[in-house]
């Protein structure tokens, strides 16, 4: 009799231990199910449905350092970065050895611009893993942001030995030189960021800058004709790089540059305002008088517009008081002034056009004014 008692309750004892090995075996299945559902929403773009797959998932396992990771990932993506910290935490604490949670960590951190912190997090994904370029370079950048370029070298310069073929990498690489006063090295980073990727606007402005400052005006010009080139959509790209031309004694080929310019973006204020800046500052180099009736002409439509800029407007006034025209000279820059941001110098000539038609007072408030905000400049 206690011999069938033992035996029915060994019985017993192993389908109890069959159940929970089966309910074990089946939540281990929904749980990957609900994790692969999860994956392919997010794959989908459908990131309110990956998150409650996720969510489902912890529900059964509620230490997978993977569904937090998932999770986390997911409200990254979503912006929701309060959610995807304490997520991606835990995924974290859960396996500190993983990079993968860590580097998420990093980026969520760098999103919401707390750039001291994302740096540490992105050394301690390279404590463990030191040859990926993508982390480097993100350490970097963490670095530049928080106002460290100095520190951003080292990584950039292990990044672009690791992945040479990395043009964003060579660019901020050339941005922390050029802050370090290393313009030769700076310039080849640059240089190298343009070979590798001929579209990249932003390496060709700082190229075209670097080169202006070195007073390599040919080299500057091209990167800005380059980049006028890519960027036909965007008039303001061909305006620089004809007052480049003028900025460096060029004003013949400026104006072919801008009269080209106004060919093509015909309804386009700052195309005229440049023009007429050109021929305006060639009348009074040369004392032409078809340069004035050229800028005049230039100046003159863009400056009867309702919504003309200060800078318009003191060009204009500017053409007008040079012309011998002190009354129209005063009106129009009267109007400078009285826009926002209104130009410094419209004081100025103001102050002058007053003098020729002695209104005294005018005359002595813009010359105080001017003198009040070329101290500030």
């Amino acid at each position: 009799m206690k011999h069938s008692v033992v035996l029915v309750s060994a019985a017993g004892a192993l389908v109890a231990a069959g159940l929970v090995v089966s309910l074990q075996v089946s939540q281990e299945r929904e749980f990957r199910r609900l994790v692969a559902v999860g994956e392919q929403a997010l794959d989908e773009g459908q990131t309110f449905v990956a998150i409650e797959a996720f969510s489902g998932a912890l529900v059964l396992k509620n230490e997978s350092m993977l569904a937090y990771l998932k999770r986390g990932d997911t409200y990254r993506r979503r912006g929701e970065y309060a959610k995807a910290l304490r997520d991606l935490r835990e995924a974290v604490t859960l396996d500190p050895t993983a990079p993968q949670p860590i580097e998420l960590l990093a980026d969520v951190n760098s999103a919401m611009e707390r750039h001291e912190r994302a740096a540490e997090l992105y050394q301690q994904f390279l404590a463990l893993d030191d040859r990926a370029a993508r982390v480097l370079y993100k350490l970097a950048v963490a670095q530049f942001r928080s106002g460290h370029a100095a520190r951003a070298i080292d990584p950039l310069r292990k990044a672009v030995a690791l992945e040479d073929r990395f043009p964003e990498a060579h660019y901020l690489l050339g941005m922390c030189l050029r802050a370090q006063k290393r313009d030769d090295e700076a310039l080849r980073a640059l240089t190298r960021a343009v070979q590798l990727n001929p579209a990249f606007i932003a390496a060709r402005e700082e190229l075209a800058d670097l080169h202006a400052v070195r007073g390599e005006r040919r080299a500057g010009i091209e990167q800005l004709e380059a980049i006028a080139a890519l960027e036909p959509s965007r008039p303001e790209r061909l305006v620089n790089v004809g007052l480049s031309y003028a900025r460096f004694g060029q004003p013949d080929t400026a104006i072919l540059t801008l009269g080209r310019a106004a060919e093509r973006y015909p309804d386009t204020p700052a195309v005229y305002a440049a023009l007429g800046r050109v021929w305006l500052d060639t009348a009074a180099a040369r004392g032409d008088s078809v340069a004035m009736a050229k800028a005049l002409e230039a100046l003159e439509p863009i400056a009867s517009r309702t919504d003309a800029t200060s800078e318009t407007l003191t060009l204009y006034g500017r053409a007008l008081l040079m012309s011998g025209n002190a009354a129209a000279a005063e009106r129009t820059l009267q109007q400078a002034v009285s826009r926002t941001p209104a130009d410094p110098v419209a004081y100025r000539y103001l102050a002058d056009a007053a003098t020729r038609l002695g209104h005294t007072a005018i005359a002595d408030d813009a010359s105080a004014r001017y003198a009040l905000l070329a101290g500030s400049l």
